[in-house]
């Protein structure tokens, strides 16, 4: 057994810019785990030289992007080979990096594939430059270099692959690649792939014209291609549902969700995890070597993190949160505080997310926070999505229009490296997407292995998750929800939660010992990798 792990992006490290998101963090988690568990898998996915941006706001709130120059060298070695493919009726050869992860128990090869290479035409070298960058046709012939490339590649560096695992339908080229060596038969090709989808919003799922994709695709494309794909539009998602012996999405609403946007097809779900070593802060690392001694190899006997005693999780928080806040003061001069409650909100600035919810009322969130809730936001938006810039914009407005009467802060360039330091610090996570709209979200998983709380609508994994108020507060239920009636059910919550934690400390350490012990025993990548394994790969 042997897996192929196509990805778009891939988020192993904080040196490498080859992530955005969920999407890119989920994978490079699956490929640690895998690595621990010595589930033998290979990553495939393409190298970008100018990476995701690097994100500035202006004094005004306005999102800059930077498109520094990333050199893999330190990181990865350059193989000794290239391939060749003939798109769009040209030949384009296809270089491949090598990066290796060591696990626990065995090392993980990623296999990133390069155009930047001199015999190609200076349009081909920019094919990888940039994730999610670039129009309609640059996306095609990225995803034929992923799809195409990775398969071809892989022939030569890993030939005894037993299952090739796509993660949305950037990848879905691949089984085009599949069906011509194996001369049509469908049946063969559907024997080796099985396809995850992880979005519910129709824009994330991948569209070209056929007359775009004839084009481009030529020689990859059966006569059948508008049965396997769609008939008006080459739909990449449908094209990875039909030919895959098994699909699934990443929640148990999502698979719901998907199995009525895909009528027809067989969807089942996986629920997201996360790596618990990256994303254990040092405090709470520490704190579990002493009480829990074998949660490292064995996550689950988190279970067993109600007997800590209070001081000791309470004295861990405290620095984790301590190094949040330095940051935070180093980095903007707004003198937050360790003493006073903290929320974080951070994640890919999108208007389905609402970051904004929580100012619906703006004075009375002042009069409840006043000294005593201090807020962190963070998050890019795509630099194509002006609404999500302008989420941006208006965090930053309000932070400097109220700033004598609400501590509020906008972190930029939100990252693997910031992620780890607010999900360790946070005492409060915060999550108010518009229901079902998110496939499963991950962030919130992180606090719980650093004893912070989560505050969210049920939607993705936290509807599996929460128990109200017991191991974090759940805002609403109702999936028409107007968002000021949202907003009042955010702010009940807020209230409740501001009340206990100055309160009833006892009953917060309660809550904080419950958040560990109830959610991280599940909701990690070790669970997840062996529920693939056991479901779909073996």
């Amino acid at each position: 057994m042997k897996i192929a792990y196509f990805c778009m992006e891939i988020g192993i490290s904080e040196n490498i810019p080859s992530y955005s998101g969920g999407l890119g963090i989920l994978a490079g988690d699956h490929l640690k785990s895998s690595a621990d568990l010595a589930v033998p898998i290979v990553g495939i996915t393409l190298l970008y030289k100018r990476g995701y941006f690097i994100q500035h706001i202006t004094p005004s709130g306005d999102q800059l992007e930077a498109y520094p120059y990333f050199d893999p060298r330190g990181f990865m070695e350059p193989l000794p080979f290239k391939i060749f493919l003939q798109l769009d009726g040209r030949k384009i050869a296809v270089g491949v990096w090598k990066y290796v992860y060591q696990g626990m128990k065995s090392k993980v090869p990623i296999y990133f594939l390069d155009t930047d290479l001199p015999e190609n035409l200076s349009q081909d070298r920019l094919i990888t430059q940039y994730l999610y960058g670039g129009d309609q046709y640059n996306r095609i012939m990225q995803e034929a270099v992923l799809g195409i490339g990775g398969y071809t590649i892989l022939k030569k560096l890993e030939p005894n692959i037993t299952t090739y695992h796509m993660n949305e339908g950037h990848a879905a080229f691949l089984t085009l690649a599949l069906l011509k060596d194996f001369n049509g038969n469908e049946h063969k090709v559907r024997n080796l792939c099985i396809f995850t989808t992880h979005t519910p919003v129709p824009a994330g799922h991948d569209r070209f014209s056929y007359d775009m994709a004839w084009q481009v695709l030529k020689e990859y494309l059966p006569q059948n291609i508008k049965r396997l794909a769609g008939e008006d539009a080459l739909n990449m998602t449908i094209l990875a549902l039909n030919l895959s012996r098994a699909s699934n999405g990443v929640s148990e609403l999502h698979g719901e969700v998907s199995r009525q946007m895909f009528p027809g097809h067989e969807i089942g779900h996986i629920t997201n995890g996360v790596h618990h070593l990256t994303w254990t802060g040092p405090e709470f690392q520490r704190l579990f070597d002493e009480h829990i001694p074998n949660w490292r190899s064995q996550p689950q006997t988190l279970r067993e993190a109600t007997k800590i005693p209070d001081e000791a999780i309470q004295k861990a928080k405290k620095a984790a949160k301590k190094r949040l806040i330095s940051y935070v003061n180093s980095l903007t001069g707004a003198g937050f505080t360790d003493e006073m409650m903290t929320i974080c909100f951070a994640r890919r600035a999108a208007a389905y997310k609402r970051a904004t919810l929580i100012f619906t009322d703006i004075e009375y969130l002042m009069n409840l926070s006043y000294d005593r809730v201090q807020y962190i936001f963070a998050g890019k938006a795509h630099p194509q999505d002006q609404a999500g810039k302008d989420l941006i914009k208006q965090i930053v407005e309000i932070s400097k229009r109220y700033e004598d009467r609400l501590r509020l802060v906008f972190i930029p360039n939100y990252n693997i490296w910031l992620a780890q330091l607010m999900t360790q610090g946070t005492d409060v996570w915060l999550n108010t997407p518009r229901r079902p709209r998110e496939a499963c979200g991950t962030s919130g998983m992180k606090v719980c292995f650093n004893g912070g709380i989560n505050m969210s609508v049920l939607d993705g994994w936290w509807r599996e998750a929460c128990k109200d108020r017991v191991n974090g507060w759940a805002i609403g239920d109702d999936e028409d929800q107007p968002d000021e009636e949202a907003a009042m059910d955010l702010y009940r919550d807020l209230d409740d939660m501001v009340t206990t934690y100055y309160a009833a400390p006892k009953k917060w350490t309660s809550i904080m010992k419950r958040s560990i012990a109830d959610i991280t025993p599940f909701f990690n990548t070790h669970r997840m990798v062996l529920e693939y394994l056991h479901k779909y790969y073996l």
